[in-house]
């Protein structure tokens, strides 16, 4: 199991931020941490340590806070396939240099 002290700075420093975006949100919407955790159904414990950056909260949790501050839809963006540039070198790498007609071909026009 992965612990706050064996993850790499950069995953902290993310999940700190996230934190940090989602105290923010809340703030600006003049709501408590007990407002908010009782409508995402957490604990006002949960919701703490969330915005702490702590690593513990689950995805499901963390989408759930944002759906309730109608931010779900900037959680669309986390590992979007179209700016996975490594990825798409990879799978471009694999493709055939040529494709090749099949030899029994039935498209006679």
């Amino acid at each position: 199991m992965t612990t706050e002290t064996t993850l790499p700075l950069e995953v902290t420093t993310a999940a700190q931020r996230f934190g940090e975006n989602v105290r923010l949100a809340r703030v600006r919407r003049h709501l408590t941490q007990e407002e908010l955790a009782q409508a995402c159904g957490i604990t006002r414990k949960t919701l703490y340590a969330l915005e702490k950056g702590a690593s513990g909260a689950t995805v499901a949790t963390a989408f759930t806070v944002l759906w309730k501050l109608g931010l779900l839809s900037t959680a669309a963006a986390l590992a979007d396939p179209d700016a996975d540039e490594h990825g798409k070198i990879l799978e471009a790498a694999r493709r055939p240099k040529r494709v090749r007609n099949p030899l029994d071909s039935d498209n006679d026009f």
